[in-house]
């Protein structure tokens, strides 16, 4: 008896789609750049300043990155991700006697305000085992603190290469500590002196840590391979925003930098806020930069003019970069409501506590964002003409969707939950059944922001189309272990999509734009 033939319209409406897509986050900013303290060229997330000063050291004079990430939750920032760089420094090191020779610990984090102390006992160690010893070591606030900010304990560590847990090499998964040197032949000495009456005791670290030089492009590009610099971000969660304080109070971030940071924000469905060249320092200045300015994309964002606040370490009004404030604002603008309704006009306003550095007059504002350039406002009026936020291209430098912040972030956000929303079908096998659970899952996710009135269309067709198919899924992808998925979406204008290319595979998945003939699409059930 034949089979019934099924069309795949059919099938996407009897296979029952796979989990619901995840909506991604819109509003996490990344920062890179030198702090006081803390993990180097880790990504590590942050839910408030409190945080930060945690782990990072809090405001320091040399670290812009410090008082950028302040200015963030001031104005509106909930959560951010930061990556610490240093150009040189040196960790503070720990002298442990071990007979007559030493067994020196070096710290992993840079810094003179890394403080260490370590301890070593036999507790639970046999008489006959003169190779083995505990070690604790402890991060601590301040010198002689009591206030313990980190610990590891490690048991039956052994001075003999050959043993198991042999020194060195258990050492070398710690957060806190690695071995500096070779590795004494004589086990170190307990700390405190001979149990039973002696105390426990620690061995501090010394006052050998350095911070290091101001950083240089090179330091905040860093290396793909060792995923140092801006590379350490490919490790993180997902992001949205990516800022570059400058590289000191009086330096910019180079061409070089901004270059390799914007590749990273394509890479990652973000987009890189940018503070101006200290240069433009009034709105004649600007307009004249801007028209040698070498970077235009429509996944950057700069925003004008520089801020102004009180800093609390020197005590006077000093100028800021406006990056890592818009970037709180727009987080603030979030709450309000979701990405894809963001209202023509809106406007960044700075939370008191900020002023703009230089006067811009209404015609400069225009004549700024027709550079592609959002100039930030300190109070808002009914007399000011509205301005929808712009991204970083020429007026007349790209379509309609790409000039304007609020589409491409809409954008962007569709394109990341979904490539995220479908990675488990690299768990399963390709073919037709797979193809229709993937058809099913990602038009659930569109009809869901259809119905909260994402789009602009009257219908589906009008909306958004979803492709995956053999013709998409070939003998070549399945040779290569790939799976293929094409979706478009329309922003502005009924039936006028985006269409972004997914590719999944074992080593990672990604998302690019593509062309699509819209005579071969098949109608949307």
């Amino acid at each position: 008896m034949a089979e019934p033939v099924v069309s795949s319209a059919d099938t996407v409406k009897l296979i029952r789609p796979q989990a619901a897509i995840g909506r991604a986050p819109t509003a996490v900013t990344a920062f890179v750049g030198r702090a006081l303290k803390g993990p180097v060229n880790q990504p590590i997330a942050i839910g408030g300043f409190d945080d930060y000063q945690r782990i990072f050291g809090g405001l320091w004079q040399p670290s812009t990155l410090s008082y950028a990430v302040e200015q963030y939750f001031d104005n509106g920032g909930r959560e951010c991700i930061v990556v610490r760089v240093c150009n040189g420094g040196r960790a503070p090191t720990v002298r442990l006697p071990a007979g007559a020779s030493w067994l020196t610990l070096a710290g992993v984090s840079p810094g003179t305000r890394e403080f260490l102390r370590a301890s070593v006992d036999y507790d639970g160690i046999g008489a006959h085992e003169t190779d083995r010893f505990n070690l604790v070591v402890q991060r601590i606030r301040a010198p002689a603190s009591e206030s313990i900010e980190d610990q590891e304990i490690f048991r039956r560590l052994s001075i003999l290469p050959g043993a198991d847990r042999p020194l060195a090499d258990v050492l070398a998964e710690s957060r806190l500590v690695r071995v500096l040197g070779a590795v004494p032949q004589q086990r170190p000495e307990r700390s405190g002196g001979a149990p039973p009456a002696a105390a426990v005791g620690y061995v501090p670290s010394g006052g050998d840590g350095d911070d290091g030089d101001t950083l240089t492009n090179y330091d905040i590009i860093g290396d793909a391979r060792s995923g140092t610099g801006l590379f350490a971000l490919r490790g993180a969660e997902t992001f949205n925003f990516l800022c570059v304080p400058p590289l000191s109070r009086e330096l910019d971030v180079g061409l070089p930098a901004l270059l390799v940071a914007l590749r990273l924000c394509r890479e990652r469905q973000a987009m890189l806020l940018l503070d101006p060249p200290l240069a433009w320092d009034g709105a004649e200045t600007a307009i004249d930069g801007l028209r040698n300015w070498p970077l235009h994309s429509e996944d950057a964002l700069m925003v004008y003019p520089r801020v102004v606040g009180f800093d609390r370490l020197r005590g006077r009004y000093e100028a800021f970069g406006p990056a890592a404030a818009a970037a709180g604002q727009l987080a603030r603008m979030d709450l309000a409501q979701p990405v894809w309704s963001a209202a023509e006009g809106d406007e960044l306003l700075l939370r008191s506590g900020l002023r703009p550095a230089c006067p811009v007059t209404d015609l400069d504002r225009i004549r700024l964002a027709q550079g592609g350039v959002n100039v930030l406002q300190a109070t808002r009026t009914a007399l000011r003409p509205r301005l929808s936020l712009r991204t970083l291209v020429p007026e007349a430098g790209v379509k309609h969707d790409g000039r304007y912040v609020a589409a491409r972030r809409f954008a962007l956000f569709v394109m990341t939950s979904i490539e995220r929303g479908t990675r488990w079908v690299v768990f399963e096998h390709s073919g037709p059944p797979l193809w229709a659970r993937v058809r099913a899952q990602v038009t659930a996710f569109f009809r869901a922001l259809e119905d909260e009135g994402a789009f602009v269309g009257r219908n589906a067709a009008e909306n958004y189309f979803v492709l995956c198919d053999e013709r998409l899924n070939g003998a070549a992808q399945e040779a290569a272990g790939q799976f293929q998925l094409l979706f478009g979406f329309a922003i502005s204008r009924p039936g006028d999509f985006q269409s972004c290319l997914v590719t999944h595979q074992p080593s990672g998945s990604a998302v690019r734009a593509a062309s699509v003939n819209r005579y071969a699409l098949p109608p949307q059930s």
